[in-house]
């Protein structure tokens, strides 16, 4: 199971608009945008030079970074907007009588230049941020949250799209142009568009206000994890990372302002790569806390008033649009259907789950024994000596591992082999294509019979400017009615190798690389018409469904032996080591399924908060939280605490966390169901491209999966795919 920090995709397309959920708070689907800059800003005029403003002249209008610059990006939202509020005003003033083409298609058609800025800016925002890009979003937040519900809570725009949706059973409808009605007048009223005028100011106060406090939070998140990084001044107490691993410290220290010291960069999530390696005790408990405190020491890096303030006006949206609680409102077009499906869920897994973490624990503290020593395992050290009962159970040393799994080489000739295979595709490598950074690949995506269906662009290196974690964006939206390819981008943070040393990836960053790719081929392999329902454009808990399917192809032999090979002599990985790789894989799924039920049962605890609740203390509202919901297991933290949680505070998958372990069902089942049938075929990869990958959100998720599959899913296949019940047959 990959994390996310953010949503698949910074922007998505929503009728016509772009949406930048990353950014943008959820009641309205807030993408907004601005009547007016603030007068601080005076921004330059939009001009026939800024690049947004046409379409690109590069292949499938991919951006063209030669000659956008930091002073584009604010006049042509400006611009985007002031066009696409007019379009809208056109629409919605229509003598004609309301039809799908005059106000649905006609909004789908809608924002193009808004479009284009959006998907851009809100990809380098994460990707490769600077000074200038963010003081540019902060000054757009809000104006984006206002131009949105300008849209979604225009009364006369509302009544036509009532009018087709009151209608759709005479109209003969195909089943995406029924989806569309059903959905744009879903979001209408999710917005708000049925409540009275007062209610809807309030509405629009709160939804700016939220805006402005996600761009701030997930600002000030990438400061402090940058501040948070650990320096070290004796390359001793390094003992146990490899000579490249200390070499790649050294050189980040460097770059840091840190000559002949080592620095170890903190990633987003509580636990931190390095700690299985650092042998050395009090530098482990540096590294973590340093990891689990963001946010909660006074000054720039505090994010405390910021996860409260946005609980509180979640939980005032969700009242004010006649829910419980935000959670109510966030999951009502979600598979889960509401938060009740959702705690049962989780909390029917918890006794299991945390009996196996229990066991590990005990497994480590019985070795910590056997060294003579006497401390109670803490989080700091239980990677560290997981790796170690890990190694003494499988025999399985992790540096014997990784120089089997190159970079290029695990690209190449194992996710687009992969691909190849099972989808007929091939992928080929773009060196006249600009990109925003030197790392940066792009690829001509090619069909089995040589037609190009899109680019792909690969990010897959840790910088100080690009948010942590791993996930997928477009730049450009597969539509058949705007005559659209796809542009798909995959964003990694893989520790960059010193100079002159090959990129080597633990097994765990080559499943992560599989499962973006099924994101990417989500997006790539987008059929639809409408924009709006194009690619990852689904719900939540169903858009982690085919990027955990395609996880799975990391493990399978034949696309193995095809990359895990080693870097220096390409002599095959060993079978006895490589099966050892794979016993091992299954280990430590105690902590791991503990620390991510936790973070989403944290979630789920903030935005089920009903209006009016009063927090104070974060830390002990968590351990309320954990405690309330038995996950309050010392040695296991939750993989995000609340002052740096991504995806639900600045991302948007606030009260959507559990989203990864409900998709996993359907991604457990689905591939049990292919490998039954004969496995990485092209006959069967076919099947599944056009019955679920082509599809996009043109059809209710489960009712396609049903289709393609025959049946609802099996959850016993997510067991065994955890390793918590025998194969089949034994």
């Amino acid at each position: 199971m990959r994390y996310h920090t953010t949503p698949t995709g910074s922007c998505r397309a929503i009728a016509g608009i772009a949406l930048c959920l990353s950014m943008v708070a959820g009641a309205a689907l807030s993408l907004a945008a601005p009547l007016t800059p603030s007068p601080e800003t005076n921004p330059p005029a939009m001009t026939t030079a800024n690049p947004f403003l046409a379409p690109s002249a590069l292949p499938f209008e991919a951006p063209d970074f030669r000659i956008i610059k930091e002073e584009h990006y604010l006049p042509a939202f400006v611009e985007g907007m002031r066009q696409h509020l007019a379009q809208i005003e056109e629409i919605a003033a229509n003598p004609e009588a309301p039809t799908v083409e005059n106000t649905l298609e006609a909004m789908e058609r809608a924002g193009v230049v808004l479009s284009r800025v959006s998907n851009v800016f809100f990809n380098l925002t994460a990707t490769d941020s600077t000074e200038a890009l963010r003081a540019v979003e902060a000054e757009v937040a809000p104006l984006l949250a206002s131009h949105q519900d300008a849209i979604l809570l225009n009364p006369r725009l509302y009544a036509r799209v009532k009018a087709i949706y009151d209608a759709r059973a005479t109209l003969s409808l195909d089943p995406e142009t029924l989806r569309l009605v059903e959905q744009t007048h879903l979001r209408f009223v999710r917005a708000g568009a049925t409540q009275p005028e007062e209610t809807k100011a309030q509405i629009r106060a709160l939804n700016e206000e939220q805006a402005a406090l996600m761009t701030s939070f997930r600002q000030t998140m990438l400061r402090q994890t940058n501040l948070a990084a650990v320096v070290v001044e004796d390359v001793n107490e390094l003992d146990g990372m490899s000579e490249g691993e200390i070499a790649a410290a050294a050189q980040a220290a460097a770059q840091a302002g840190h000559e002949g010291k080592w620095l170890l960069r903190i990633t987003n999530t509580t636990r931190q790569p390095v700690l299985t390696s650092l042998k050395n005790r009090e530098l482990r408990q540096r590294v973590w806390e340093a990891s689990a405190m963001r946010g909660l020491a006074e000054g720039e890096g505090d994010t405390r008033a910021m996860v409260l303030r946005l609980a509180t006006l979640r939980a005032e949206l969700a009242s004010l649009l006649g829910k419980p609680n935000w959670a109510s409102h966030q999951l009502e077009d979600q598979m889960a259907g509401g938060p009740g499906a959702v705690y049962k869920m989780l909390r029917e897994m918890v006794p299991t789950v945390v009996g196996n973490a229990k066991r590990e624990a005990a497994d480590i503290q019985s070795l910590i024994r056997s060294e003579g020593k006497s401390y109670v395992v803490e989080p700091w050290d239980w990677e560290f000596y997981a790796e170690r009962v890990r190694a003494q159970r499988y025999d399985l040393n992790p540096e014997e591992v990784k120089p089997y799994f190159e970079f290029n080489r695990v690209l190449r000739d194992g996710v687009f082999y992969a691909l190849n295979r099972f989808y007929g595709v091939s992928f080929r490598e773009r060196t006249d294509l600009p990109v925003y950074h030197p790392s940066v690949l792009v690829f001509d995506v090619l069909d089995h019979d040589g037609t190009q269906m899109g680019l792909f662009y690969a990010d897959y290196f840790a910088r100080p400017s690009k948010r942590g974690g791993a996930w997928m964006s477009t730049f450009v939206d597969q539509s058949g009615l705007l005559n659209h390819k796809p542009v798909v981008i995959n964003v990694m943070n893989i520790s960059p190798p010193a100079e002159g040393q090959p990129a080597l990836m633990t097994f765990d960053e080559v499943v992560t690389m599989f499962h973006e790719i099924g994101h990417g081929v989500h997006g790539l392999f987008s059929d639809v018409h409408y924009p709006s329902l194009a690619g990852t454009n689904v719900p939540r808990d169903y858009v982690e469904f085919p990027s955990q399917f395609e996880e799975d192809w990391a493990k399978h032999p034949e696309v193995l032996a095809s990359y895990a090979r080693h870097h220096a002599t390409g002599e095959k990985i060993p079978d006895g080591l490589m099966a050892k790789i794979l016993r091992a894989s299954g280990f430590n799924q105690g902590f791991d399924t503990l620390e991510y039920i936790a973070a989403a049962l944290l979630d789920l605890e903030w935005h089920t908060l009903a209006p009016g609740a009063e927090v104070t203390d974060i830390e002990a509202f968590e351990k309320l939280a954990l405690s309330k919901n038995g996950v309050n297991f010392a040695p296991v933290p939750p993989r995000y605490r609340s002052t740096y949680f991504a995806h639900v505070f600045p991302g948007g998958y606030s009260a959507a966390y559990y989203a990864y372990m409900w998709s996993e069902v359907l991604a457990a089942d689905a591939f049990a169901y292919v490998a039954q049938r004969g496995g990485l075929t092209r006959d069967l990869g076919d099947e599944y491209r056009a019955a679920i990958l082509s599809r996009g959100g043109s059809l209710d998720p489960m009712s396609m999966y049903v289709a393609w599959r025959g049946q609802e899913p099996n959850p016993e296949h997510l067991l065994r795919r955890r390793g918590l019940l025998a194969p089949s047959g034994k």
